[in-house]
Parts: C-alpha cells; sequence; structure tokens
C-alpha cells in the first residue's frame, strides 16, 4: 500500500515545486493588494477587492478555462508570448499560475487582517517623526504583520498543493510533466485497482498538509516570542 512509483514521487516533488513557487511570487504582489486595500485611497477599492476574491467564489474550472483563453496560443497573453518563444499551457509553470490565481484570495485576506490590526497611532507616530512611506513600511508595517504574511504564505501553499481544477485545464495531467498529487490522484481512481495508490497519494498529502501547518505554527510561536522580548 505505502510503495510510491518513481511517478509518485516526481508529482510529489512537483506538487511541492508548484506550490513553493507560487507562494514566492505571490507573495509580494499580495502584500501589495492588501497594503492598496488597508492605506490607500484608491478609487474604486469595493471593485478592486471584488476582482482579488472572484477566484474563490468561481468555480476552478471556470478559472482555469479563463486562463486558457488568456495564455492559449490563440490568446493575446499567450499569442505573445508564443512570438518569443515562451510557452505557457500544459507546462508546470501552467501549474504554478493556476495555483497562484486560486490562491492569491486567500493570501490577500490573511494579510490584510494582519495590516488591519496594527494600531494606527504607530504608523501616524512614524509619519509624525518624518519617516518616508518606504520607511515606515520597513520598520513598522511589515515587522508588525508577520504573522499575518505567514499566516498567508501558509494558506496559499496548503491551497496550491490541493489545487486541481484550474490546473488540469491549463496544464493537463501529463506524468512527470505537469502530474501533481491531486492529479494523480485523480488519475489512481480513474484506474481499477488504483484505489490504494489514491489512498496512499491522499495520506502523503495530509503530511505535507500538517507539516506546513506545524511549520507556521513553530515559526508563529518564535515570532511572539521574539516581540515580547
Amino acid at each position: 500500500m505505502f510503495d510510491l512509483t518513481p511517478a509518485d514521487y516526481q508529482a510529489i516533488w512537483l506538487s511541492t515545486k508548484v506550490a513553493v513557487c507560487a507562494t514566492l511570487i505571490s507573495l509580494p504582489f499580495g502584500f501589495g493588494a492588501a497594503y492598496l486595500l488597508v492605506y490607500s485611497r484608491l478609487r474604486g477599492k469595493a471593485l478592486f477587492d471584488g476582482l482579488i476574491n472572484l477566484p474563490l467564489v468561481l468555480p476552478p474550472v471556470v478559472v482555469g478555462y479563463l486562463l486558457l483563453l488568456l495564455l492559449g496560443n490563440r490568446g493575446w497573453l499567450g499569442g505573445l508570448l508564443e512570438e518569443f518563444g515562451i510557452r505557457i499551457i500544459f507546462t508546470w509553470k501552467a501549474a504554478v499560475i493556476a495555483s497562484m490565481v486560486v490562491g492569491f484570495p486567500l493570501l490577500v485576506r490573511s494579510i490584510r487582517l494582519g495590516l488591519e490590526q496594527i494600531d494606527e497611532k504607530l504608523v501616524q507616530a512614524s509619519r509624525t517623526l518624518g519617516a518616508h512611506w518606504y520607511d515606515t513600511l520597513f520598520s513598522v508595517i511589515i515587522p508588525l504583520s508577520g504573522r499575518a504574511i505567514l499566516a498567508g504564505a501558509t494558506l496559499m501553499f496548503a491551497r496550491s498543493l490541493g489545487e486541481f481544477g484550474a490546473t488540469i485545464i491549463i496544464a493537463g495531467n501529463i506524468p512527470g510533466v505537469t502530474q501533481t498529487i491531486p492529479l494523480a490522484i485523480y488519475e489512481y481512481t480513474s484506474t481499477p485497482g488504483g484505489d490504494a495508490m489514491a489512498l496512499t497519494l491522499c495520506l502523503v498529502s495530509i503530511v505535507l498538509s500538517l507539516a506546513v501547518l506545524l511549520l507556521n505554527e513553530g515559526l508563529t510561536q518564535r515570532f511572539r516570542r521574539e516581540r515580547q522580548r
């Protein structure tokens, strides 16, 4: 039951790589979006917030299809990239993009909650003392929102590990190339006698998710102790 094939190990490695890349690439954009929602006087902020959270309410398959229309060879962005010899769809990069889009709202929400809990008087005091916006950002806002940033990154990583609907549309289910853990489980459940291997990969997915959550909790506790010193 616990014998994994080389293709299974490849799926585990690819899932981890996709989740890490999606989280790291999205992190600065997620923080920027949360910062705009909390501290800016941007017109149409409600619309901006709605667009960010749209992937949460859309079926993942719809998100994947829209990405396919955008990044396909006949899409305006995909066609432009094709002229430079860059191909996105049906590669592991497409799986990263799918995970980024689907997990982005969770990242922004967590960071936004952390920013909203920062005492506004601290930010105003920093500005009163003549600090530039970037000084306030790096000396006040980011340190005080560290736990929220970590929580958002953890949620997005875990969501990326479980991404299926958008990934199978834009990246396909190609063993060794784009097949992640959820796609491998789907293939095993569609194969006679594959239930045992599907269950094994489910257990692997659970273990990975628990490891990420425990790491997040450990880093959060350490961060809390350092702030109390």
